[in-house]
């Protein structure tokens, strides 16, 4: 048995200021209680039985100046969409900014809190995966992050290079990784919270991810209901209790 992604997990100063933030951006609800969760449709539903929610969580430290590791990519039907989205966006608040990308056909923004993001040009592959393109994860060796994420969840690998891998579901987004020369650097503040589909076990499936290569990962979180790991390559993620 297998695990699925459930969520996006973002670290905020002010979570319910980027909740808003973010959920005006993709056109869906922010619910606001201990953490801020925005998904799709008016009500509260949990985990969306299709798309990633985003859930932001309050901590007490602002992003530093690197780059965040893992990033959400954007979807767009038309030049005309991509500019007017990009436009809204900054009059929500998000920020240009220059991580190196040059002349290339997205445009690169922050949230604000300084969490990079990218609004693509339209493209088929993302045609219909909702508002959210991808999450897409920088790493050292896509073929090896193939090789754990393809066994830890149970969305079907699409593609496989040297310098790109990239799994979904039969719907909703992407989790593409991209080759990087950035190695692991410190706890991340975006990563992915994992939850057993019914019957599963909590902590068998940690064990099952252990022996395909994850770590324990002490980030301070003490005595929780969750298990936080790492990937291979450093990453970290939560396999939930439900």
């Amino acid at each position: 048995m297998a695990l699925r992604p459930v969520m996006v997990n973002i670290k905020a100063v002010d979570h319910e200021g980027l909740g808003r933030f973010w959920a005006a951006a993709l056109g869906w609800t922010a619910h606001s209680r201990a953490t801020t969760y925005v998904a799709p449709g008016v009500d509260l539903v949990w985990p969306d039985p299709v798309m990633l929610g985003l859930d932001f969580v309050a901590v007490p430290e602002a992003k530093g100046p690197a780059k965040n590791r893992v990033h959400l990519d954007l979807a767009t039907t038309s030049g005309k969409h991509q500019t007017q989205l990009v436009v809204r966006l900054r009059d929500l608040g998000a920020t240009p900014v220059d991580i190196g990308q040059r002349d290339v056909p997205w445009t690169v923004l922050a949230d604000p809190e300084g969490n990079e993001f990218c609004v693509l040009e339209p493209r088929e592959i993302y045609r219909d995966t909702g508002p959210i393109a991808a999450v897409v994860v920088d790493c050292t060796d896509p073929r090896e992050m193939a090789r754990f994420w393809g066994a830890a969840i149970d969305w079907p690998v699409r593609a496989v290079t040297a310098d790109f891998a990239s799994m979904r579901a039969d719907g909703g987004p992407y989790l593409e990784f991209l080759r990087s020369g950035d190695g692991p650097g410190g706890p991340g503040r975006v990563h992915l919270d994992l939850l057993p589909r019914p019957g599963g076990d909590p902590a068998v499936e940690a064990g099952r991810l252990r022996e395909l290569g994850a770590t324990d990962r002490d980030l301070g979180q003490g005595d929780v209901p969750w298990t936080v790991l790492a990937d291979p390559d450093g990453h970290d993620f939560c396999v939930l209790a439900g």
